[in-house]
């Protein structure tokens, strides 16, 4: 599932090629694509039509186009295999075209839902006053938000009686953290993924913080990552953080710091990566 850095990339393409357009015609091509929006597909189509989007908008890995002077936003979910892509109006559709949406500009583009596997989707929502579609407004900010308190987070670690990865993607307390760079992160930072998050001390959570940024401002700068053709750009383009991984993905590869095989073991349904020499596990693990 695509993380804060994938999701990022989406954004700022959508704010360059769709954020100031109008909508005149929409297309549900499958129910699936807009089953979060209750009212159905036609109540979709009927209230997006003629709307202008203001800029794009996302929290973690929430993407949402607003509606200028309606209180609303367009919630974009990518699921496993969502794409949002910008296409000219001739392109040949996708195979797994879900959506398509036109503008009343002579720009020539399109925007298209695109998604294999229909777990992802459309919606419209109400804003909060913080201009959050509200069904996320439980959600918190993310670490490269820069509103985010770090001195909170810390203090919420300490009260958490679990892990620190599981503290780390839970959205509550950290939004935008995945799989994949908590287990970066967490390499980079020498910490076990079954370290009790309450054992941190300030500066081993200000150490661990700092990791997380640096790993997601990494994967910004190449476009994310990707493992095969399902994550892209709003261009349709694959990012190549893939290949700058230093824990995930890696089992039984050297550690690039101790040269020691690396280990992945099952967590969660499903994995995490890490060194057994630099990330030694913990004596105790707390129930989470």
């Amino acid at each position: 599932m695509p993380e804060l850095p994938e999701v990022e990339v989406v954004r700022r393409g959508l704010e360059r090629w769709v954020a100031g357009r109008t909508v005149t015609e929409v297309e549900v091509l499958h129910p699936r694509a807009v089953r979060r929006h209750p009212a159905g597909g036609a109540d979709f189509v009927a209230r997006l039509q003629g709307q202008r989007i203001e800029a794009a908008r996302r929290r973690g890995k929430y993407l949402w186009l607003p509606l200028a002077g309606t209180g609303t936003s367009v919630l974009g979910h990518l699921g496993m295999s969502g794409q949002l892509l910008v296409q000219p109006e001739k392109a040949l559709d996708e195979k797994h075209l879900r959506i398509r949406i036109r503008f009343d500009d002579a720009a020539g583009t399109e925007l298209r839902f695109v998604d294999q596997r229909t777990f992802g989707g459309l919606s419209l929502h109400e804003q909060t006053p913080d201009g959050l579609p509200d069904v996320i407004a439980h959600i918190a900010r993310d670490p490269l938000d820069p509103e985010f308190d770090d001195a909170s987070f810390h203090s919420a670690l300490r009260l958490r009686r679990t892990t620190v990865k599981r503290a780390l993607l839970d959205q509550s307390l950290i939004s935008g953290v995945g799989n994949i760079y908590a287990d970066e992160a967490l390499w980079r930072s020498r910490l076990h993924y079954d370290r009790p998050a309450g054992t941190l001390t300030r500066p081993r959570s200000a150490e661990l913080l700092g990791h997380v940024r640096d790993v997601m401002n990494e994967a910004l700068a190449v476009g994310g990552t990707s493992f095969d053709s399902l994550y892209v750009n709003v261009n349709g383009e694959s990012g190549y953080f893939d290949r700058s991984l230093d824990a995930y993905g890696r089992e039984d590869e050297p550690c690039r710091r101790c040269g020691t095989p690396m280990r992945r073991r099952a967590w969660m349904n499903r994995s995490s990566y890490f060194c057994p020499r630099c990330q030694r596990p913990p004596r105790v693990t707390p129930s989470a």
